[in-house]
């Protein structure tokens, strides 16, 4: 895991650390609903409990989930967010199938581009993005709720009206950020591979896949955001040189996080 920014909300990331001891996982929740959300995660591990799925301590098994947050209150009502249901919800309806895309999930209430304002934002939401080269796989999943804007290649805005301005244009001809934006932000998301890596490797990856968020996010890793990212491996498939793997990673988290908006 890799957290960048000035406002990050998490659960059970020291495990994550590769001097910790723990080396496996069993899920990984992403939430809306800031603070509040990580309860979602006591959803995740009430099912995997009841399938005995966790670490064996004692006469008891405990899951491990590690989660993170995106700040969303101030789209709608703030007392509706996800809790304990949701969190077992999501492990009911989970299947092999893509998985949606948009204003759903953990993305509901995520907006973008609200570092001048809120009545400046733009609907963010979940996207995905895969890739496959030399029998590895590498996906993103990525929660999309910054502050800044969400670009293309070319820098151009994804999903904007004609003759919106881009934030870093603003900033850089001394236009100030509307400080009352405050800690309402942050890009979470996932990077997965069935690749064999260490812990080690995995925490690198997860490093290195905010270049993606970089690429797609102008500007990224604000005080107002939290941005997060969890690698994991199934370790099914072969090992891979880890500079391609890091160089795929990039790509999807950042394709990924364009198709949230799109």
């Amino acid at each position: 895991m890799s957290v960048r920014g000035g406002s990050p909300g998490t659960r059970e990331t020291d495990l994550l650390d590769p001097l910790k001891v723990n080396e496996r996982i069993d899920a990984i929740c992403l939430a809306g609903g800031s603070a509040f959300g990580l309860a979602a995660a006591d959803g995740v591990m009430r099912w995997l409990e009841e399938r005995g799925r966790g670490r064996k301590v004692a006469n008891a098994v405990v899951p491990i989930v590690p989660a993170a947050i995106v700040f969303d209150l101030s789209v709608g009502d703030p007392s509706v967010r996800p809790g304990p249901p949701q969190g077992y919800a999501a492990c009911e309806a989970a299947t092999g199938e893509a998985p949606r895309e948009g204003a759903v999930g953990a993305g509901t209430g995520a907006t973008v581009a609200k570092l001048m304002g809120r009545e400046h934002a733009r609907r963010g939401g979940v996207g995905t993005a895969a890739r496959r080269v030399a029998d590895v796989t590498v996906g993103a999943l990525v929660v999309v709720n910054a502050v800044g804007d969400v670009v293309e290649e070319d820098g151009s805005l994804v999903a904007a009206l004609p003759g919106t301005k881009r934030i870093v244009d603003r900033l850089l001809a001394g236009e100030r950020p509307a400080i009352r934006t405050g800690r309402e932000a942050t890009t979470i998301g996932v990077v997965a591979t069935d690749a064999l890596l260490s812990k080690t490797e995995a925490s690198w990856l997860a490093s290195v896949a905010h270049d993606g968020i970089a690429r797609a996010i102008l500007p990224a890793h604000g005080r107002a955001d939290g941005d997060t990212v969890f690698a994991a491996s199934t370790l099914r498939g072969p090992r891979i040189d880890l500079e391609t793997l890091g160089a795929l990673a990039v790509e999807v988290t950042a394709e990924a996080i364009r198709r949230a908006l799109r």
